[in-house]
């Protein structure tokens, strides 16, 4: 991983994060927070994974039981919240 990509992905993380407090903050109380701010952190658990846990160069069965992890754990809590 080039320091490039490195950096990239750190601000992208950082940017991630700061746009879930930007939501928390400015959004209180509505009903659809808890679906976005679930969202950005599927993404952020995605850039992690593949960027840092080098899931890019796994197996292509790696790759798809993190997907759907993934999309399990997010119908789940989406459900029950």
């Amino acid at each position: 991983m080039t320091k490039k990509n490195l950096l990239s992905t750190w601000i992208l993380l950082i940017a991630l994060t700061l746009l879930v407090v930007f939501f928390s903050l400015f959004f209180d109380g509505e009903n659809y927070l808890a679906t976005i701010i679930l969202l950005i952190s599927a993404l952020k658990f995605l850039a992690i994974s593949f960027y840092f846990m080098e899931m890019k160069k796994a197996h292509v069965f790696w790759k798809t039981t993190i997907i759907v992890f993934l999309l399990l754990f997010i119908g789940i809590v989406l459900i029950i919240s």
